[in-house]
């Protein structure tokens, strides 16, 4: 459960349950930041330097130290825990390496009091003010609750410790049940209340289920109130009475989707070390066919690293269309041919056949790879699917030990691709450049980006790398599906905001509709 060490989208999600931020983008004009924890904020002439006043009256939530046995309660937020939050991270030998990218440029964090303390950067930067108000505190009473200096491989390695989140946010750890459920709880002490904005809804259930169908009948069983739902189940299981007629009481939303899928290959496998090869491999992938008969039409294709409705994305970009005969060229100029007549490409006695790591239990996935597998045998290439749990698929992608893995990215509303692209990040101990992408010349085009404030300049920058990227093709990128899901009717207040979806703080139920949460 510690988001710093732990680089997974659904733990981040419970991280902005439980935590707050210095500040938050507002859901109707996201150009602009609304304060949560900042009282204010001041900005230095140069651009290079945050001045924070932080509200005070904020207290971290009560907590049992798991391993101490110590209960603290009243424990009052104060800068110390913001220049703690910096400082974990920007140890190297803390597995942060990813949240690390993001504060590569921050000279110094520097507590003028308990309730104040800047940011310098070292340069302008054009997400400065996102990543600085995006600072969260660190409970340091829960991660360095003993003597001594601070101690980095406990920090990554103390399991009991990890299993907590301690924040200041609206709601409070509650329990977590292995293998079946994590609870949160409205924190009586917030501090919102002074404003008026603490949530109406007193529990937070995540259920865990493991195999989708259950998943699907939890929801018509009105066990759970709200699901993601795969294409499949959108189109062809929401036509019962749960969903219409005078008796449903579920309904479903689609918006379009801020993620991608792709497939991510070990550039330094010498299978893939030629770019040919690589752009053999996008040619492989029927995108029309599966967005038909996978996504059932709930899908875009994608061919580069860019949010595909940002500006930022090339839509001149054409990508590598399907074409078996492409491919088999493409291969063969780089080497390898079917010199025994096997049906497989060879290369200097190798044959060309490899493995991808992907997530068990997926529906969508365990469509989607077995055509693409299908395809790549018309070519020549033997393609083997290996379907793990989701940590071990983490875990191997981190390490570096795999040929081939399948994957997708959330991408944040304003990006920069110097944590994903950036060839430093290649080598960074737990960087997200999984796939050793190193190119000089994209190199100087996202170090351009960082500093680049003319939002017109910084799409020209965007699309010439997204034209190497594609050029390259370090991924085979495939798709962004739409985000379709159903939720229970009895949530009132449900608003969709084009960038954040439907906000589930802003939520409400008639009291009469109110439902127990799960016991153990």
């Amino acid at each position: 459960m510690n988001y710093l060490i732990n680089n997974d989208a659904f733990v981040a999600g419970v991280w902005d349950f439980v935590n707050d931020s210095l500040a938050t983008r507002n859901y109707k004009d996201i150009e602009k930041f609304e304060p949560q924890l900042a009282e204010s904020w001041s900005l230095s002439d140069d651009k290079t330097t945050w001045t924070i006043k932080l509200k005070q009256g904020v207290f971290w939530h009560d907590f049992k130290d798991p391993v101490s046995k110590k209960e603290w309660k009243n424990v009052p937020v104060t800068a110390n825990d913001f220049k703690f939050y910096f400082d974990v991270i920007m140890n190297p030998d803390t597995d942060c390496a990813p949240m690390r990218s993001y504060f590569a440029d921050i000279e110094s964090v520097t507590v003028i009091s308990d309730y104040e303390f800047q940011v310098k950067w070292k340069n302008p930067y054009f997400k400065a003010d996102e990543i600085t108000f995006g600072f969260s505190p660190l409970p340091r009473h829960l991660y360095h609750a003993y003597e001594g200096p601070f101690d980095p491989k406990k920090f990554n390695e103390d399991t009991e410790r990890n299993r907590l989140i301690v924040g200041c946010g609206a709601y409070k750890f509650e329990r977590w049940d292995k293998n079946q459920r994590l609870v949160l709880r409205r924190f009586d002490n917030y501090y919102g209340e002074r404003y008026g904005a603490a949530p109406a809804i007193e529990y937070v259930s995540f259920e865990v289920i493991q195999h989708p169908n259950t998943r699907f009948q939890a929801l018509t069983s009105k066990d759970i109130d709200q699901l993601g739902l795969v294409p499949d189940q959108w189109v062809n299981r929401t036509g019962s009475p749960e969903f219409v007629g005078k008796d449903a009481f579920l309904k479903k939303i689609k918006m379009p989707g801020k993620s991608y899928s792709y497939i991510g290959y070990d550039l330094k496998n010498p299978l893939f070390e030629d770019k040919r090869v690589r752009q053999a491999l996008a040619s492989l992938v029927d995108k029309d066919r599966i967005i038909k008969d996978v996504y059932f039409g709930l899908a875009r294709s994608i061919n580069g690293p860019f949010l595909i409705d940002a500006p930022y994305y090339d839509k001149t970009v054409k990508g590598w269309p399907f074409s078996v005969e492409k491919a088999k060229a493409l291969m063969a100029e780089a080497g390898w041919k079917d010199t025994n007549n096997d049906g497989i490409l060879d290369k200097d006695g190798k044959k060309f056949d490899f493995t991808i790591v992907a997530v068990v239990n997926n529906p969508v996935v365990a469509r989607l790879l077995p055509l693409i597998k299908e395809d790549m045998a018309k070519a020549g290439i033997v393609l083997t699917i290996q379907y793990v749990e989701w940590p071990v698929l983490i875990q191997k992608v981190e390490e570096r030990k795999f040929e081939a893995f399948m994957l997708g990215w959330a991408l944040p509303i304003l990006q920069d691709p110097y944590q994903l692209w950036h060839s430093s990040q290649a080598d960074a101990k737990s960087g997200s450049n999984y796939v050793n992408f190193k190119n000089p010349e994209a190199d100087a085009i996202i170090e351009k980006i960082r500093v680049c404030f003319d939002v017109n300049e910084r799409i020209k920058l965007c699309h010439k790398l997204h034209q190497i990227i594609n050029e390259e093709q370090p991924y085979t990128f495939l798709f962004t599906p739409d985000s379709l899901s159903a939720w229970n009717d009895r949530y009132k207040n449900m608003q969709e905001f084009p960038v954040f979806g439907i906000p589930t703080n802003i939520l409400w139920t008639p009291k009469d509709r109110q439902m127990l949460v799960p016991s153990k």
